[in-house]
């Protein structure tokens, strides 16, 4: 798989109203002490992977990924990034450990200011967290300001893929995504992937839905399919890269994972993956997603040609993929981005599908925390 693709809505989905969701998830990193500017961002990084249709990247992670990075001290929820160095193109932010919702958004913004100026903008980020879809930072960095945008990042010290032929897990999931403008009547193209076959948000999603996952996910310790979702938190299974086995191009994923790791946390000197304090124990999952690094990247063409002229090729190039004669009719070609961002507008119509167990569980933070609950959409539940 090449791209995180958006997960279908459950049969048994409730639909929520979008700016509920928002305003909801808003209020309570509020109440963790996240600014309410800051929040709010979160909060769009957040629900934006339920709008999109990828429900392993958005409020499933609230109750099972940020509030424990609050409560375990792991996320400051009232951290300034730190400029460390300033290049004018290039910029070295220390995060101390800021909510990556927030603190990805923010450097792509900057990426982009500095590349209006320069051609090109780079912020290279250290000691941040987890950021959620990688494509919602790109997608409205490159709709905002016409540049193509690209966002990567490591998973810090956690280590849960091993490299083709090794036994030890070295290196994690190390998402990145690429955005750019498609013309007025297109959507953004967003490649929005991670560089093991699925993302492990996947894989848990279902472990929790009671489902076996495809061969080609998870292999054991001897290199054998696993089709136990569970194996993966239990240590006994391990992302096979994009592209498989060896002989089907898994060097190809396991080169864009080192790719990642060495503009996204080596150049920013954020925590690594492969350590030789990994050899330690059976070679199974080892270290925590802490100190993780970004590359956030912004490249202007109207800076250097006129930006009418980019942006009517742009949307010369999607087209003519749009319009390619399908093998199928009835279905036609399409690109990274345009199926997200046609589950996006349904759902800010008609609501945003949440299975039953995920609305119980926000039902019981917002309980929690003394907020309003978010109202399901009467008649909209599909």
């Amino acid at each position: 798989m090449t791209t995180t693709l958006p997960d279908a809505a459950a049969p048994t989905a409730v639909r929520v109203p979008y700016d509920s969701l928002l305003g909801f998830a808003t209020e309570v990193f509020a109440a963790r002490g996240v600014p309410r500017p800051r929040a709010r961002a979160a909060a769009e990084a957040l629900v934006y992977g339920d709008l999109a249709g990828m429900r392993s990247h958005g409020l499933a992670n609230l109750t099972r990924l940020y509030l424990p990075l609050f409560d375990d001290g792991r996320a400051v929820p009232d951290a300034e990034p730190e400029v460390l160095a300033d290049r004018g193109a290039a910029v070295l932010w220390d995060a101390h450990k800021g909510l990556g919702l927030w603190v990805a958004g923010e450097a792509m913004e900057l990426a982009a200011r500095r590349a209006a100026e320069y051609g090109v903008g780079l912020v290279s980020v250290r000691d941040a967290t987890h950021f959620g879809c990688a494509g919602h930072h790109t997608e409205r960095t490159a709709r905002r300001h016409d540049v193509v945008a690209v966002l990567a990042s490591n998973c810090g010290r956690q280590r849960i893929a091993r490299p083709p032929g090794g036994r030890v897990a070295m290196l994690g999931t190390n998402p990145m995504s690429v955005a750019a403008p498609a013309g007025p009547d297109l959507p953004p193209y967003v490649l929005d992937m991670s560089t093991t076959a699925v993302p492990t948000g996947k894989i848990r999603e279902a472990a929790r839905a009671g489902r076996e996952i495809p061969e080609g996910w998870l292999q054991d310790a001897e290199g054998r399919p696993v089709t136990d979702p569970g194996a993966l938190d239990r240590g006994e299974g391990f992302p096979l890269w994009l592209g498989g086995s060896p002989e089907t191009g898994a060097y190809k994923g396991y080169g864009l994972a080192l790719l990642v790791e060495v503009l996204a946390a080596l150049v920013p000197g954020a925590g690594l993956g492969p350590a030789t304090e990994a050899y330690a124990g059976t070679g199974g999952p080892s270290g925590r997603d802490d100190d993780i690094g970004f590359l956030a990247l912004a490249v202007a063409p109207g800076a250097l040609r006129p930006v009418a002229d980019f942006l009517g090729e742009s949307a010369g190039l999607f087209q003519a993929l749009v319009d390619c004669p399908p093998v199928r009719p009835g279905t036609p070609v399409s690109y990274p981005g345009a199926r997200e961002a046609t589950l996006a507008v349904d759902a800010r119509r008609a609501g945003v599908p949440l299975t039953p167990e995920l609305y119980a569980e926000i039902r019981a933070v917002a309980a929690e925390l003394r907020l309003p609950t978010p109202a399901v959409l009467e008649g909209e539940n599909s």
